[in-house]
């Protein structure tokens, strides 16, 4: 599950859960994980989420 959340922190970032649990917080406007790791896949759907225009 991707999550963002209007009017949060800066930097612009998206959380991302699997079953419940916090995976990675993915700072967007760097590219760079803030907490956690990022694996590929996440990245592939990060890449195509921006891309859509939905991150």
């Amino acid at each position: 599950m991707f999550v963002t959340y209007i009017g949060d922190h800066a930097p612009r970032h998206v959380h991302v859960y699997r079953n419940s649990r916090l995976v990675v917080k993915w700072d967007l406007d760097h590219d760079a994980a803030m907490e956690g790791q990022i694996s590929r896949s996440i990245l592939k759907h990060i890449a195509q989420l921006k891309k859509e225009g939905k991150l």
